[in-house]
């Protein structure tokens, strides 16, 4: 059964292995030792404030996806957004849903932030991209952080005096 948490600093080094694994699907030919990455994941994500959360996916004792993200101010108006930077699940664990499942949980955190939306961009050579969107909107439709729930929209639009534009934003 693959679990979902957060990041502790007791995840760093498996973080910094799956983040190789990342940049050799990139392309990669070459990666930092450990000692150099290390310290960097470690004040990325804790220190205070952190720059990022990493979201992880563990299969028993081992971590087989990320989902790396920030929140960004302002985004529509003076809103939140929740920017997805790095999504990725290691070859092994493709194809039994777990992006979908990170994506799920992203957007719980949204909606539990109150961000207004869930924002990301993603290359060309990723057709994966165009099928985790369109599932994404199929299971949550237009709630729970892809797009703001209907409630939150008539708030927004009240607050600003006239209708809010909503999109999913995935250049």
């Amino acid at each position: 059964m693959t679990t979902l948490r957060h990041a502790t600093p007791t995840d760093v080094e498996a973080v910094a292995s799956l983040l190789a694994e990342v940049d050799r699907y990139y392309g990669a030919t070459e990666e930092e030792p450990l000692s150099q990455r290390a310290p960097l994941i470690q004040t990325a994500l804790f220190a205070t404030p952190p720059s990022a959360y990493a979201l992880l996916a563990w299969d028993g004792d081992d971590l087989v996806g990320l989902a790396a993200y920030s929140f960004l101010w302002p985004a529509s108006g003076v809103t939140r957004s929740l920017y997805l930077k790095e999504l990725y699940v290691s070859e092994a664990s493709r194809q039994y849903g777990l992006g979908r499942r990170l994506m799920a949980e992203l957007c719980r955190i949204a909606d539990e932030n109150r961000c207004e939306r869930v924002e990301w961009t993603g290359g060309s050579g990723q057709p994966h991209r165009t099928e985790l969107v369109r599932d994404a909107r199929r299971t949550t439709g237009t709630v729970q952080g892809l797009l703001p729930s209907r409630r939150r929209r008539r708030q927004a639009d009240a607050r600003f005096g006239q209708p809010a534009r909503w999109k999913l934003l995935t250049s």
